[in-house]
């Protein structure tokens, strides 16, 4: 696989809430370069170059602007993916918005305690769905001013 600047990173093991979100973002013009990332594992093999991703190493510059990133996920959960991005300094800056089915109170306190950036509830109805997942991308890319990366 050859990486390209992919400035979203949807992180989510359901294809019709990617494949929404990938319509949502599209419709709107923001969906930019982006890539599907279906379990946990693969996240991470993805996000720190290990696996079938250890020869495509990214510059710092060209990591993703803004991660979608499921809670509920097979092999390596979204709050641990969200615990090792914010603990690298070279991914800590990547903004992480949780899009889950999950309205728990310990899910909501535990994400925001690992550095999240965003928690979206996945509306049930499209029209809002599509509606709160573009108004995010289009803040995360293009109004949000993103810091230098480390």
């Amino acid at each position: 696989m050859q990486y390209n600047n992919f400035s979203i990173v949807i992180i989510e093991d359901n294809p019709e809430d990617s494949g929404l979100m990938l319509r949502a973002l599209k419709k709107n013009n923001v969906a930019n370069n982006h890539i599907v990332l279906e379990d946990g594992e693969q996240a991470l093999d993805y996000l720190f170059y290990r696996g079938q991703y250890k020869n495509n190493k990214l510059k710092l510059n060209e990591l993703p602007k803004v991660i979608f990133l499921d809670l509920k996920l097979p092999k390596v959960s979204g709050l641990e993916i969200l615990k090792e991005l914010k603990t690298h300094k070279e991914t800590k800056k990547i903004p992480v918005v949780i899009v889950t089915s999950s309205k728990e109170d310990p899910d909501v306190e535990k994400a925001y305690a690992l550095g999240a950036n965003s928690y979206i509830v996945k509306p049930v109805d499209f029209d809002q769905f599509s509606k709160t997942i573009s108004e995010i991308g289009l803040y995360w890319l293009v109004v949000n001013e993103s810091p230098k990366r480390v």
